[in-house]
Order: C-alpha cells, then sequence, then structure tokens
C-alpha cells in the first residue's frame, strides 16, 4: 500500500507529503488563500524514548521552519509520540522543549486529545506548561461525558481550547452513543467556548455545527477575529472557501510524514465510521 501509486494519490489528498519542505510548501500556498495552518508530523504510539527524542526533534524544526519561513501555522501533537506510554517524565520534557521554544517564537502548540484514558494526563501537563509558558492548548472532544467540566476549567485559566466531536470508540460509560446528544454537547460547549474561551477553535465539517457557531457569535456581536474553525486539510473545500468568503478565520490541520499509512488505519480501526466520512469527502469535491 505504501508504495502504490493509487494509493499514494490517496493519501497525497489529505496528507502534505512525506517531508517538512512538502508541508511548507502547501503551507504557504494556504496562506495565499487567507487559511492558516496546524502541522502535524505523523507517528504516534511510538515503542521507544529514543523514537519519542526524535519526533520532538521533527517537531522542534518544524517551529523553527515555520518561523524562518514567515509561515501563519503552529504545530499539533500526540503526547504518546512524545512518550507517555514510556516515560511520563520523558515525556512531559519533551513537550516543555517544545512548548519553550514556541514561546521564543510567539508561536503556539497544540496537545491533541487521545483517548479518553488519557484525557487527566492530558490536562494536567497542558495546565502546568501553559502556566509556565503560554504557549500550549489542547483538544476538548464533545461526545465525553465530562466535557463540559473540563472546558469550564480551561477556560477559567485561559487556556486555548479546540473543540471537536471526537474520533475514538469509547464506551457509553464515559460517551454519549447516540449522535444527536453528541451534536447537542458539541452546541453547549461551542456556546460555552464562544462566551468564555480564549481564542476558541470550532473545529468540524458539519455544517449544523459551523452554522450554530456563527448564529451564536453574531447574536453575542463576537466579533469574527475572536475565534476560528478549523477543518483536515481536504476535507470540504467548498467549506472551506465558503468561509473565508464570508470572512471568518480558518485553520486546516495538515499532517506530513512518512507513517501515513498507519495514521489511515488507526484511525479507520479507532472508530470505523471514519472510513465512509473519508469516501464521502474524497468523492464529494
Amino acid at each position: 500500500m505504501e508504495t502504490s501509486p493509487a494509493a499514494r494519490r490517496l493519501a497525497t489528498r489529505f496528507v502534505a507529503g512525506e517531508t517538512l519542505d512538502l508541508a511548507l510548501a502547501l503551507s504557504r500556498s494556504l496562506n495565499a488563500e487567507g487559511i492558516d495552518v496546524t502541522l502535524d508530523h505523523l507517528g504516534e504510539s511510538v515503542t521507544s524514548l529514543s523514537e519519542a527524542a526524535e519526533a520532538r526533534d521533527v517537531y522542534l524544526r518544524t517551529l523553527e521552519a515555520i518561523h524562518s519561513n514567515g509561515i501563519n501555522g503552529n504545530v499539533s501533537l500526540k503526547l504518546t509520540q512524545f512518550g507517555l506510554d514510556l516515560s511520563e517524565p520523558e515525556c512531559r520534557a519533551n513537550v516543555e522543549r517544545l512548548a519553550e521554544r514556541a514561546a521564543q517564537f510567539g508561536n503556539f502548540v497544540r496537545v491533541d486529545m487521545e483517548s479518553s484514558d488519557y484525557t487527566d494526563r492530558t490536562i494536567a501537563l497542558v495546565t502546568d506548561l501553559h502556566a509556565r509558558y503560554g504557549s500550549v492548548g489542547t483538544v476538548i472532544q464533545a461526545y465525553l461525558h465530562r466535557s463540559k467540566a473540563d472546558v469550564e476549567k480551561l477556560c477559567a485559566l485561559g487556556i486555548r481550547v479546540r473543540l471537536c466531536k471526537g474520533a475514538y470508540m469509547e464506551s457509553a460509560a464515559v460517551a454519549f452513543p447516540a449522535k444527536q446528544d453528541v451534536d447537542r454537547n458539541y452546541i453547549e460547549l461551542t456556546k460555552l467556548l464562544l462566551d468564555r474561551g480564549a481564542y476558541p477553535a470550532i473545529a468540524t465539517h458539519d455544517e449544523k455545527m459551523i452554522e450554530a457557531a456563527k448564529t451564536y457569535a453574531a447574536s453575542k456581536n463576537t466579533p469574527r477575529d475572536r475565534f476560528e474553525f478549523q477543518m483536515l486539510y481536504g476535507i470540504r473545500r467548498d467549506l472551506q472557501r465558503k468561509l473565508i468568503a464570508e470572512g471568518y478565520r480558518l485553520r486546516l490541520y495538515v499532517p506530513f510524514g512518512k507513517a501515513w499509512y498507519p495514521y489511515y488505519m488507526r484511525r479507520m480501526a479507532e472508530r470505523p465510521a471514519n472510513v465512509l466520512f473519508i469516501l464521502r469527502n474524497l468523492f464529494r469535491d
């Protein structure tokens, strides 16, 4: 699959490429359209601390390249890629290096949220590093029962939140099993973030969620530069162009790296509904 021309064509529809240079080239193109980027180097769930250190170094180079090339963008990482399952202190030290460098550049690091097993540890690390450097934020998943309390805590601390629906398979004990309940909670959390959040990111391709956010922001006279919408690179380009034309801020999540095949397979295995999501958007445009 990794060497198949057809598979590579599919990958480049949603992934910038295998190298940082390709990711930067795509970022410049998106910036020219008025779109900001978040670069994500693929390769979560490392099996050694040396691999975690390599991931850290790639991200350090990415931050430096964003700065030196004048890219309107930041980075996003997963704690498992930085060694969380192997050594929490080592993982923390790796992320701190990145947070410190981002602060020096006046940039920002988004710590992605993984499955609910990692939620407490992720929020604890982000809270501590934000207090030290002010350059770190995280992600909250609307399908978790706990998310309202987490959003309230993060808002009170001035920590930037990206709100998404959630992509991992979770039990009904920790997550809403029905889509309508996830949607209802997403809209409630969107309103909470627009009211009290520090530059919230509304991350969704669901037009109903987007329209709900736009309507609520307008009702509260919230300036369009006080929040942003976020989407995945390659998904709903028609909707992306529409948001830009309407004067909203938009940021695309741009993955890059050699581990694109495990990235796809992991997403499919975690949540089979992702298969339909990818196929629907592959043919939509």
